[in-house]
């Protein structure tokens, strides 16, 4: 097990526990955390229009589906956003766009995972860290097929049913990640460029122990644009960050732990070893996409 930087109870953001797994976070904002991996509802309780943000693994579906109605009862989502598309973000966003008949939105460089033309670079089992990290080749690359409900996500940075809100390019952990921000009260939904635990063992996915934590290991193939990618998130000085892994953090040492993670990050979050440390796979010369 390795911890990146260690936190404590009082970098965890205030929530309002809604007693089923979904925590309030804002009076617009709720995490709903699922087996391995978080999703967001975008929208008031019982407003129309409202956005879900990931998806889950493909058994999450149900689970997504009972919360949604418990929150804006029989309204639909206006959309779907993927932070990216890696298979324990996208996995239930077929099922529950075809259901609601909603739109999936997706950076243009993901489209390739999200329209069945390509597979994301292996897992590197090289990485350390525990059992996850063991077990990554046998988890899902790709590709996925989302058909003609997958759109690109808007050039100027707005996002789609979300007033107020830019998508910031953050790639790294794959070439088409974003990151969600609103400036007004400086809330980011960080997606997997950094997360707040530990992923790469076992132990530290059940227990969810709160930690400043670069992308993770097993599924990050370019750490040269991970890197940047977090300079440019703690540059944002975030009030709230809630990331695809683990509890949603505030305060100022949260600030304070992004702000080192940033800096050091050469030191804290790139592994010793492993594949793309040596040979990245980019966007740029086509490695990060594979033949399915």
């Amino acid at each position: 097990m390795t911890t990146q930087i260690k936190l404590d109870d009082a970098c965890l953001a205030p929530v309002e526990d809604g007693g089923d797994g979904t925590n309030g976070l804002a009076e617009d904002l709720a995490c709903l955390r699922l087996s391995i991996v978080n999703c967001l509802f975008y929208g008031r309780p019982g407003s129309d229009g409202w956005v879900l943000i990931d998806t889950g693994l493909a058994s999450s579906a149900g689970t997504i589906r009972d919360r949604a109605s418990r929150r804006y009862g029989d309204a639909r989502p206006a959309a779907i956003i993927l932070t990216h598309g890696h298979f324990d973000h996208v996995g239930s966003a077929a099922a529950l766009a075809e259901e609601w008949d909603v739109p999936i939105y997706a950076h243009m460089l993901e489209r390739p995972y999200l329209d069945g033309t390509a597979a994301y670079p292996p897992a590197d089992p090289w990485v350390g860290g525990g059992l996850m990290t063991i077990l990554s080749p046998l988890y899902p690359t790709g590709p996925v097929d989302l058909g003609a409900r997958l759109r690109p996500l808007p050039q100027d940075g707005s996002v789609p049913a979300m007033p107020e809100w830019r998508w910031l390019h953050t790639p790294g952990h794959a070439p088409g990640h974003v990151s969600l921000w609103r400036e007004r009260d400086g809330v980011l939904a960080a997606g997997d460029a950094v997360i707040a635990t530990g992923q790469e063992s076992a132990y530290e996915v059940m227990v969810q122990q709160p930690e400043m934590h670069g992308p993770p290991r097993y599924f990050t193939p370019d750490w040269a644009a991970a890197h940047r990618s977090v300079q440019l998130l703690a540059a944002l000085g975030p009030q709230l960050l809630v990331t695809g892994h683990g509890p949603a953090l505030a305060g100022q040492g949260m600030g304070r732990a992004l702000f080192r993670l940033a800096r050091d990050f050469e030191d804290i979050a790139v592994p010793r070893g492993g594949r793309y440390v040596r040979d990245p796979a980019t966007a740029e010369n086509g490695s990060a996409y594979r033949q399915p």
